[in-house]
């Protein structure tokens, strides 16, 4: 009896703490980059480790380069309402993007003070803390038209997150390639066998691999030119951005040409492929290769330097200049 009495009284107590610990966790989300979270000496020590690890891509002034900006209206949009947890934790882990995870937290949290003050967000008494939980409180401050958008019908409207290059990784391109494939592989030919090694290939478990044998075949290639098909109209979504944090310029009339390009072709091949037309689709994957080419040449691609030379696509200079019509 004794210890039930023993066990309730700790569950009132946990339950006490709750109570009391809950308003000031709430006070504390309240805080915004607007309440002096940084101080001076902070962001200056982070303005140095800036221009070593950061400048050379996202620009002397954070103005952005060949990578986006880091002040002004087009890093608040993207970064409007989230913690700097995650600002600090990508600063962490993902850059420079050369060389990932050899910065700190410390100095994660010093490069985010650099990046406030040069964003004109007030100086305060405290340093900006390192941990997790401290900056996961604090939040960039929401810009107009920032959350989801109701429509006249009811619906929503969501702002994109992602910007161009992840669309085309993560949709454009894979999809794509599924449909060239088409050109050397029949997708009515009875699939391989699946290994005998329990799925995985030398050197570990295989990403590309893993689900392949869920869908297969030519409902393969329908779904992939669904994708692009229902894909290419975020392309035209206001306030899309390039991987440079050019916004895109979603109403220049070729711009808009070649998204419906892609769409058409998409739409079509589509069509080919649930008529099981294995020749027809392969025609298409020169109409669908065009479509790419004609704005890639257009948006992507630069031209050469004077006194000649070939294009490169490739060169990671080149993504400072994307986004502009070079017709």
């Amino acid at each position: 009896m004794r210890q039930a009495s023993r066990r309730w009284a700790g569950v009132v107590c946990a339950g006490a703490v709750v109570v009391l610990v809950s308003p000031l966790l709430h006070s504390q989300a309240a805080r915004t980059v607007q309440d002096g979270v940084f101080t001076d000496g902070q962001a200056g020590r982070g303005q140095a480790l800036y221009g070593k690890q950061c400048a050379s891509c996202h620009g002397d002034k954070l103005q952005g380069a060949q990578a986006p900006p880091l002040a002004g209206d087009v890093f608040l949009r993207a970064w409007q309402s989230r913690p700097l947890s995650e600002l600090a934790g990508k600063i962490r882990n993902t850059m420079p993007a050369d060389a990932p995870g050899q910065l700190t937290p410390a100095q994660a949290s010093d490069i985010v003070a650099h990046m406030l003050k040069a964003g004109g967000f007030p100086a305060g008494a405290a340093e900006l803390a390192s941990a997790e939980t401290a900056l996961s409180v604090i939040r960039l401050p929401q810009r107009a038209g920032g959350a989801a958008q109701a429509t006249a019908g009811g619906g929503k409207v969501y702002p994109p997150i992602g910007n161009m290059a992840q669309l085309m990784r993560g949709i454009y391109f894979p999809n794509s390639n599924l449909i060239f494939t088409v050109q050397t592989h029949d997708p009515a030919a009875k699939p391989p066998p699946p290994p005998t090694t329990g799925g995985s290939k030398p050197g570990g478990f295989s990403w590309v691999d893993w689900g392949a044998g869920i869908y297969g075949g030519w409902e393969l290639v329908d779904n992939a030119a669904i994708a692009l098909a229902d894909a290419a109209p975020l392309m035209l979504v206001p306030g899309i951005r390039c991987e440079n944090g050019r916004d895109a310029p979603v109403s220049d009339p070729e711009w808009i040409k070649y998204t419906e390009e892609m769409i058409e072709v998409s739409r079509r091949t589509l069509k080919a492929s649930q008529a099981r037309n294995r020749d027809l689709v392969s025609e298409l994957t020169g109409d669908l290769s065009d479509s790419c080419a004609n704005c890639h040449r257009a948006y992507r691609d630069l031209r050469p330097a004077r006194g000649g030379g070939a294009l490169d696509p490739t060169d990671p200079s080149n993504k400072a200049n994307r986004c502009q019509s070079r017709q």
